[in-house]
């Protein structure tokens, strides 16, 4: 399993390189509660799956026979002398989401301190994914008449590109950098009928301090969203741009003749939305927009092919997904900081996974 093969690739690297970052992930992670501690660290957990995640193994019985085919390799190269039992990684798999997070920030600090990615700019998009199984509504359940084999925890949503879909979403932040490599930074992954207000608040907290532009599809419009990212919490201006398309929410049909009468601090809300419409407007907010589409939208399509995700989830249950959607991108970064230690200054990561 970890021995050398083509042009020097080797899992064993990979899992060398992801072991300090998932150690990090989970000090900034402690579990907290009640309880003893396990005795099996939640950085072994999360290292095992990355490595089914690489290796493409898409059921959990699936992922589990791998790891215990190759459990005395394993154990060495983790320094360990526990190994997971099937329940054990059954349920630890569900509760890995949290610590992928963080670890997928980590390495994005990790990829800018070291000059692989440039921060000036990033673009965040969410991305939906179908379900496994059939199709469910709420007339089935609530008749008793549940297709076989449906995933009651997916969520219906609705996408202009695609209609409907039941399933699940992962929302991401790539610095989108007028020349190098789109690197993700930040992720999530959530239920599908979750929106932008309630996920990527978050994310604008953790930006990371170089961040100048931040671009973002009309799905994500809020007034709330944009002084997050321009203003600070005493009124002073940070520096940043937010640029998205704004929504006109009260029709075009019904605009009104004169202004309407308005709070100070509704005046400044107001003063503040015409800015940032201003200058998405201008050459200059343009050109900035256009990266966005050449490169969040490229890269949803790169890891959807690279881990087999166009057409399904491979899992049922929300954070069963929530796990692997999360470690597919974590292991894109891995694969990437591979690809850059081997003088291949690019995104072109295909031959690594077609190496293991």
């Amino acid at each position: 399993m970890f021995a050398c093969a083509m042009d020097g690739t080797c899992l064993a690297l990979l899992v060398r390189m992801a072991i300090p970052i998932c150690i990090q992930a989970e000090r900034e992670c402690p579990r907290t509660g009640r309880g003893r501690k396990p005795e099996i660290p939640d950085w072994v957990i999360a290292v095992l799956i990355m490595i089914v995640v690489v290796k493409k193994k898409k059921t959990k019985s699936a992922q589990y026979r791998y790891l215990l085919k190759h459990r005395r390799e394993l154990m060495k190269c983790l320094d360990t002398d526990r190994f997971p039992s099937r329940s054990t990684y059954f349920d630890r798999y569900r509760r890995a989401h949290e610590l992928f997070a963080a670890a997928i920030r980590i390495q994005g600090v990790l990829a800018i301190s070291a000059g692989l990615a440039d921060p000036d700019s990033v673009a965040v998009d969410k991305s939906i994914i179908p379900t496994r199984g059939p199709r469910w509504n709420r007339r089935q359940v609530a008749r008793g008449r549940i297709p076989l084999g449906a995933d009651l925890e997916a969520t219906w949503t609705y996408s202009k590109y695609h209609g409907w879909i039941l399933g699940y979403s992962y929302e991401v932040v790539v610095t989108t950098g007028k020349n190098g490599v789109i690197w993700p930074i930040l992720a999530s992954s959530d239920p599908a009928c979750w929106q932008a207000a309630r996920t990527f608040p978050a994310k604008i907290r953790q930006l990371p301090a170089g961040v100048r532009y931040v671009l973002a599809d009309s799905g994500f419009d809020s007034n709330h969203h944009g002084e997050a990212i321009e203003w600070d919490p005493h009124g002073r201006h940070t520096g940043r741009r937010f640029l998205c398309p704004q929504i006109y929410r009260r029709g075009e049909n019904r605009r009104p003749q004169s202004p309407p009468r308005e709070s100070g601090s509704r005046a400044i809300h107001r003063q503040r939305r015409e800015q940032r419409r201003r200058f998405v407007k201008t050459p200059r907010g343009q050109t900035l927009y256009r990266r966005r589409s050449q490169t969040v939208e490229p890269f949803n399509d790169w890891v959807k092919s690279r881990f087999e995700l166009h057409n399904r989830v491979w899992h049922r249950g929300l954070n069963n997904n929530r796990t692997q959607l999360l470690a597919a991108i974590f292991c894109y970064q891995l694969l990437l900081r591979y690809n850059h230690s081997k003088k291949r200054y690019n995104g072109q990561i295909q031959w690594i996974l077609d190496a293991l």
